[in-house]
């Protein structure tokens, strides 16, 4: 019987739902039905897939140790190398260097050489201006007479006239303007984004009912781009600032895409912080003209039960419509 399979079984012994078990776990349920169908693509590696059977084995009463044997066994990715290994250095390495050390003594020669003639054409240059400005004789200018008012009055300078300021630029009048719709988004777009159906929590601004993301053992997304919130304001609006409450864990890495259509890769980066949490403010460096806003988390703060999650419980935009 495989992996997935003695899973699967055992849950049903202990009458627990899939939902159950991921509630118990931590573990997201996509991830567990992935399991159980021996799928292991959506844990993010062999260590996370580990970590993964080890939850659900002992949530529904059976040993892990025989099962992450079979799978060290049977799906194991290729030789994990060790940390020596992964920082030995090679011959070839070794060999550009000393090539590249050649090639900087050449150049400090040819470099070198070109300041010596330099230097020997400049003092030339000196050289021979001073002698031309002893032999030719300087002009002496000669002070114009002044002869009655007139005179006086026409040898005065013009008046400069003064120089006119140009406008500034007219700032732009923020207000705070209400998406029209917010949905999940994962790397897949709204398809696959973690609990979809709390997403309108994220504008609610109360922060006992907020979205969240799933549960991850990892803080990196076990291995995925990263996870958030869709931000539809319904037509091409001017930003100039976003501002969320998140949880109180702090440790999220998050960016502020914008875009005009809702794809990942149609949704440029705007705005970002790093070890975010509590309140964050994203200024723009300039105002934006966007439909859509993408809050993306890229690495989740901890929370309380050892795993990893994102909260956003209010985004305020600012900006003209």
């Amino acid at each position: 019987m495989s992996i997935g399979e003695t899973l699967a079984e055992a849950r049903h012994r202990a009458g627990l739902s899939v939902s159950e078990v991921s509630e118990r776990t931590r573990v997201r349920e996509t991830i567990i039905r992935g399991i159980e169908a021996n799928d292991y693509a959506a844990c993010g590696g062999d260590f996370y897939a580990r970590g993964h059977i080890r939850a659900i084995a002992q949530a529904v009463g059976e040993d892990p140790l025989p099962l992450i044997d079979e799978f060290d066994s049977t799906f194991r990715s290729a030789r994990e190398f060790t940390a020596a290994e992964a920082f030995q250095p090679v011959m070839p390495m070794r060999t550009r260097e000393k090539r590249r050390v050649r090639w900087t003594a050449a150049l400090a020669v040819i470099v070198l050489g070109v300041l010596g003639f330099a230097s020997y054409k400049f003092v030339s240059g000196v050289g021979h201006d001073r002698h031309s400005a002893a032999t030719t004789p300087r002009p002496v200018r000669s002070q114009p007479a002044v002869v009655g008012t007139a005179n006086a009055a026409t040898s005065a300078p013009a008046a400069t006239p003064s120089a006119t300021p140009s406008p500034s630029p007219t700032a732009i009048a923020a207000r705070v303007l209400t998406p029209a719709r917010v949905a999940a988004f994962g790397p897949a777009g709204t398809a696959d984004g973690d609990n979809p159906s709390t997403a309108r929590n994220a504008i609610s601004g109360d922060a006992a009912t907020p979205w969240y993301s799933d549960w991850y053992a990892a803080p990196d997304i076990n291995g995925q781009p990263g996870t958030g919130l869709l931000l539809d304001m319904g037509r091409t609006v001017t930003i100039t600032s976003v501002r969320l409450s998140l949880g109180a864990g702090k440790g999220a890495g998050l960016q502020l895409r914008a875009g005009a259509t809702p794809v990942l890769a149609s949704l440029r980066e705007v705005a970002t912080s790093t070890g975010a949490g509590g309140t964050v403010q994203l200024p723009l460096a300039s105002p934006v003209h966007a439909r859509y806003l993408l809050i993306w988390f890229t690495t989740l703060p901890p929370d309380t039960s050892g795993t990893y999650q994102a909260t956003v419980y209010d985004i305020t935009v600012k900006g003209q419509s």
